[in-house]
């Protein structure tokens, strides 16, 4: 099987087309709203400490709470994506988000303010997997690596957005006009959605599948795990988003600023560094997998064995701080975490039929948020414990890593000789398809 020619185009795949364009164009835009209220949280921390008068664990408990629900939502999203369609997951989502950052905006306490917060991270978990289905509906299957990539793109997008304008409109016009404002995004691409967007287009109906509620659910999850495609995915996002998302979410700001001694400003034109590199990046590795299907694994380690050694480098340099230069490649690295994570949906897609896409990808994206979830807790926990020493709290990375790096190696072989006998089988069932 030749690495440049991974996939097969079956028949019944899908066309792809300026219709299958605007399409998934339109759940792009819902993802991309949905990352600007999950990141404008980043930007407002001073201003909701000052609003809600919360110290900064408090504080903290904001970003980790969404993602709990975040990551505890991925496979009740994938069954529900794989059960009511992409469409009907995704109203569900915009109204959840919608009205999660509404409620934001005009919380008078902390604690409406930690539901409201609560209730977009249920809305937000509803978004991605649905855009991964809608692509994989509406898309050649050999598209599939850029497609997920250019997907995360615009996700990143959204991140900029609340660094470059939420940041200032709080400044300029205050918490409520800002929130209540941005919300309102929510409402317009909840229309475009309602008006135009289709589950996939006429002639690709996926096949019926019985949904015979907890033994559908049972036989969904457990069909899917027991594909090794599905759990090397599930490892590849584990080991490989945590390290970035972490530095971006909560402790990149205080690393900077405290432990290397850089103004606000400056540290926030590094956390933006890391959100460009990662556009740039993910557009390369997407072009590179989807020409080279081989590629998939060594760009997912390396990438994890080269955030390894900045990140080490950067926190046991010799000296007080580390050079501006180091902390430079160190954010250009870390943009590609993302990118690379999204190779865990590369493994995963290929191993399941379309009726378990949904809940395949739930799984998958699981790892990451768990892993990233775990790391706020732990670099708080030993913040406290050592007196803000930023050295062993950051040095809790690696652990993860090397659980993470292990079971990429252990599943892989088995992963990529099971996906061979997937595609052995395509290819002697389409030469028995009538034209």
């Amino acid at each position: 099987m030749s690495s440049a020619s991974p996939t097969l185009s079956l028949p019944g795949d899908p066309p792809g087309g300026r219709r299958a364009a605007w399409v998934w164009g339109i759940g792009v835009a819902v993802y991309f709203v949905a990352i600007i209220f999950r990141t404008s949280l980043g930007v407002a921390g001073l201003d909701a400490a000052d609003r809600f008068d919360v110290n900064a664990s408090a504080l903290s408990t904001f970003s980790i709470l969404q993602l709990l629900v975040y990551a505890g939502m991925q496979i009740p999203v994938g069954l529900m994506v794989d059960r009511l369609g992409t469409k009907k997951v995704l109203t569900i989502g915009v109204v959840l988000f919608t009205v999660g950052q509404l409620g934001f905006a005009l919380s008078p306490s902390y604690g409406t303010a930690l539901a409201s917060r609560a209730l977009l991270g249920c809305g937000d978990a509803m978004t991605f997997i649905s855009v991964l289905r809608l692509g994989a509906r509406w898309f050649p299957a050999r598209r599939g690596p850029l497609i997920g990539q250019v997907a995360a793109l615009f996700g990143m997008a959204g991140n900029l957005v609340s660094t470059l304008l939420i940041a200032r409109a709080l400044h300029g016009l205050g918490w409520t006009t800002t929130f209540v404002g941005s919300s309102m995004a929510g409402v317009v691409v909840l229309v475009l959605l309602l008006l135009f967007l289709k589950d996939h287009p006429e002639g690709h109906e996926p096949p019926p599948a019985e949904h015979a509620g907890a033994a559908y659910v049972r036989k969904q999850i457990a069909a899917s795990w027991r594909e090794p495609g599905t759990r090397l995915g599930m490892w590849v996002h584990f080991t490989t988003q945590f390290p970035a998302m972490v530095f971006l979410l909560l402790w990149g700001m205080p690393f900077l600023v405290e432990a290397q001694g850089l103004s606000r400003g400056t540290a926030g034109e590094l956390l933006t560094l890391v959100v460009l590199s990662n556009m740039v990046v993910g557009l390369v590795y997407g072009q590179i997998i989807a020409r080279h299907h081989a590629a998939r694994a060594p760009l997912a380690l390396g990438t994890v064995a080269l955030t390894a050694l900045l990140w080490a480098s950067t926190i046991f340099y010799p000296g007080d701080h580390a050079p501006m230069w180091l902390l430079i490649t160190l954010c250009v690295v870390l943009g590609a975490c993302g990118p690379a994570s999204m190779i865990g949906f590369d493994f995963g897609r290929p191993a399941n039929p379309p009726e378990r896409q949904g809940t395949a990808s739930g799984i998958v994206n699981m790892g990451g948020f768990v892993a990233s979830m775990t790391t706020l807790f732990a670099v708080g926990v030993l913040l406290d414990a050592t007196g803000d020493n930023y050295r062993v709290a950051f040095a809790s990375v690696f652990v993860l890593e090397a659980l993470g790096v292990v079971q990429i190696l252990r599943l892989h072989s088995r992963a990529t000789h099971r996906e061979r006998d997937h595609h052995v089988v395509s290819r002697v069932e389409a030469v028995h398809v009538p034209a």
